[in-house]
């Protein structure tokens, strides 16, 4: 009994150690220009697909906190598969069993926001360039960056129409051609016409926003009853491996362990493709290489 926890604590000072110092190195040295460590940060980061800033950093903590918990379940059963399967656990599972957001319905959302804008700055007597230059102010943070392009673009004296042709390329989205489009349209008949056709296009986004919202809520209802499967079945399994290690004895042999990382693999698998067949399918655009 003693020798598992020696080697517990062992594998446990001896990660935190490295770690300890890889964190001192690193925050205590400026960061390089170029060579190895950056081209290491950057491999790392592109092959993990870490979040950059303050997310990253809380993920690569995490990741060290399930690998430390990975040993020491190691060292304390003899299942060397937790050095792998805490892990995996701790950052796969959130990421699979999140309820993705649609890109359609975030900009859906924020052209609505923006159309309205332009339809309130209108009346004032403003052109449609004018009040696209108003509402740069109050844009949504979804269309803030494409949208600050195309305001650059009509202060450099491109035509309206070709701006709004590259700002529909920079969003590509087919619910923005339709929203461009009528943009270009109002545009070209001048304020007379535009606040009557923006008008209607802000009530024919709220429309579609609701049938896409519905829509949202019938995608998460698998997304739902998974999460709670598979909370229900770790917490079941974790009380069982607690208070009824017998049963779990067949795993910890090595014929065992290969047995238990197919199943999971299996399920991870599942997981996998609930998500992809769930995934919205991208719809064809309208106004592709239009301005070219």
């Amino acid at each position: 009994m003693t020798s598992p926890i020696v080697a517990a604590a062992a594998g446990l000072l001896m990660t935190a150690g490295v770690l300890g110092i890889a964190f001192g190195v690193v925050r205590g040295t400026p960061e390089p220009q170029a060579g190895a460590h950056r081209s290491a940060a950057a491999m790392w980061a592109r092959v993990t697909k870490r979040p950059a800033g303050v997310a990253g950093r809380r993920r690569d903590l995490l990741l060290a906190a399930s690998l430390l918990a990975g040993l020491a379940v190691a060292s304390g059963t003899g299942w060397l598969i937790s050095v792998a399967l805490i892990p995996a656990a701790v950052l796969g599972l959130p990421a699979l069993l999140k309820i993705p957001k649609a890109r359609d319905v975030v900009l859906l959302e924020a052209l609505d926001r923006w159309v309205r804008t332009l339809t309130a700055t209108l009346p004032t007597g403003k052109s449609i360039t004018d009040a696209i230059r108003l509402s740069r102010r109050t844009a949504p943070e979804t269309i803030a960056q494409p949208l600050g392009l195309l305001i650059a673009r009509l202060n450099n004296r491109w035509d309206t129409r070709d701006a709004l042709m590259q700002f529909a390329d920079d969003l590509d989205s087919p619910d923005a051609d339709g929203v461009i489009a009528a943009l270009i349209l109002a545009a070209h008949r001048g304020s007379n016409g535009a606040v009557a056709t923006l008008g209607a296009l802000a009530d024919s986004l709220q429309a579609q926003l609701r049938a896409r919202r519905l829509i949202e809520v019938e995608r998460a209802k698998p997304y739902i009853v998974v999460r709670q499967v598979t909370v229900i079945s770790l917490l079941t399994l974790g009380l069982a491996f607690v208070f009824g290690r017998g049963f779990f004895a067949p795993y910890g042999t090595p014929l065992g362990q290969v047995i238990l990382s197919v199943l999971l693999s299996g399920y991870v698998a599942s997981l996998i493709l609930m998500r992809r067949r769930a995934a919205v399918r991208r719809r064809d655009r309208i106004l592709v290489g239009a301005h070219r």
